[in-house]
Order: C-alpha cells, then structure tokens, then sequence
C-alpha cells in the first residue's frame, strides 16, 4: 500500500511539474514560432504593396503557389472533419457578422500544420476517426488560440478606446458571471477553448480576433476584409503586430506539406480562392 501511495505521490507530482513548465514556456514567450513570425514585422510595414492575392508572399519564404496541400490524404480527413462542424462554424460566423469561409480558411491552416507535424498521430486518430485535432497545451482549441490572445480578444469587446473595439453590440459576447473570480475564469476559459463536444467557442473567438482586426484597420483607412491572405497573416502574428498600414504584405509561420512551404497567410489565401468546400462556405 505504501509503494502504491507513493506512485500515486509521483505521478501527481509529474503532472503538476509538466504544467508548471507549460505555463512558465507560454509565459517566457518560448512557445512562439520563429522565422517568418519574428521577421514579418520589418516588410509588413516598408514593402509595397501587391494587389492581388496570393503574390505578396515574403521575400523570404519558400512559399508556392501551387495547391500540394489538397493533394494528400490529410486535406480528404481535414475535409471530412470540416464538414462535421459547418452548422456551428456557420453559426459564430454570423454572430459576429464575418463570411464563414475566411474562419474556415484559417482553420485549415491550423489542421494542416497539426496533421503534417506528427504524422504517427495523424495515422493513428485523426484519419481514421476523420476528426479535428484539438489542442490544449501552448495554443487552445482546433483553432489554435492561445491564453493571452483569448484575454486580449475578451478585453477589446469591452474597452471603447481600444481600437479593436467592436460596439456595444458585441461586448457581452463573451461575458463570465459576475461572481467569478480570476482562477475560475481561467478554467472556463480553458474549457471554452478546449471543448471537443462543442467547439462554438472555439470558433467564435477565432471569429471576433478576425473581427477586431479587420476593424482596427478600416478605422485607420486601410480595409483588408477582402484580402483573407492578409486577414490570416494577421490572426498568425497577433494584436502587437497588426499595424495597420498602405503597403501590407502576406506571410505569417512557416507551413511545410509534403515537399513545399506555404505562409500561414499565403495557404488560407489559396484555400479561400480555391473551389474546396465552395458550395458549403462560398467566398
């Protein structure tokens, strides 16, 4: 009985360090993607602008223009999976009053670097069960949100001199009963996030961030809601790099699938101009 007492003693305790060093990585900012993220920042202001979609691909990435990454089996069970969740997609979309298919568009990135990043758990879960794989250690949910960009996102909905700022129509999307206290709101949002019998929330904080942001940049005389390339660039690098300016340019974490690399920006921009899944989230 002691030795088991004992095990279970060590066990807790791993599982108390395992989450003490995931917090203080997300903390430290060590979770964050290098390359294209860290150095997006430079031409996302300087360089000129490139109209059309899909060109404005940074210098320094190896993106392409062709369409690998529905050419494998991972884009047939990403695709099957989508189709499962297109009501509740459909349904925070229209909440927050965005097209269904620019959330979507990001979704897809998100699954295709999940499902080519660990190909022995592709195999075993996500393809023959054809589902979305849901995150819950550095970002949350299938749409890969992490913890400060949740806060930051439930702040703008109440912040009026934020220029995220939505109205007052959208700032009780998001509201926790009054009677909570920090730690309880960090759990609900957590379970918010993370929720595989039900991702609306998941789905309707990736849709209020696409919001905030396409909104920060009409307020400053620079719309980008036709541009989901930019849109997702954007969703990839976070609030503190979103400044909006004439000479945008499309670029974000690398993506690789199968032999080719693809800007998160520049893979939600060619799904989103590509005929899959039109008929269910036409552009």
């Amino acid at each position: 009985m002691r030795m088991i007492f004992n095990m279970i003693i060590y066990i807790f305790a791993g599982i108390g360090f395992a989450m003490l060093a995931v917090y203080s990585a997300m903390s430290l900012g060590l979770t964050k993607t290098a390359g294209i993220i860290d150095v997006q920042h430079d031409y996302f202001k300087n360089q000129a602008n490139v109209s059309s979609l899909g060109a404005s691909n940074p210098p320094s990435s190896t993106s392409t223009s062709s369409e690998v990454w529905k050419q494998g089996e991972e884009w047939q069970t990403l695709r099957s999976a989508i189709l499962k969740d297109q009501n509740v997609i459909r349904n925070a979309s229209a909440v927050v009053g965005i097209k269904p298919r620019l959330l979507v568009s990001i979704l897809i990135v998100e699954q295709l670097r999940l499902y080519h990043s660990d190909r022995e758990i592709f195999k075993a879960i996500f393809a023959p069960l054809q589902i979305l794989g849901n995150q819950s250690q550095f970002s949350w949910g299938v749409m890969g949100v992490k913890q400060d960009t949740a806060r930051q996102i439930e702040n703008n909905l109440l912040d009026e001199t934020s220029p995220w700022y939505l109205g007052a129509k959208y700032s009780h999307l998001l509201d926790y009963a009054s009677t909570s206290t920090e730690s309880i709101v960090d759990a609900e949002r957590f379970s918010r996030l993370t929720n595989e019998g039900d991702r609306y929330y998941s789905y309707l904080y990736a849709a209020i961030l696409i919001k905030e942001v396409e909104t920060q940049w009409q307020k400053a005389g620079f719309p980008i809601s036709d541009r989901p390339d930019l849109v997702a660039t954007l969703f990839n690098i976070g609030f503190s790099n979103s400044k909006p300016n004439p000479h945008p340019q499309v670029g974000g974490a690398e993506i690789d699938i199968g032999s080719s690399t693809y800007s998160f920006g520049g893979l939600a921009g060619s799904f989103y101009i590509s005929n899959e899944l039109s008929g269910e989230f036409p552009g």
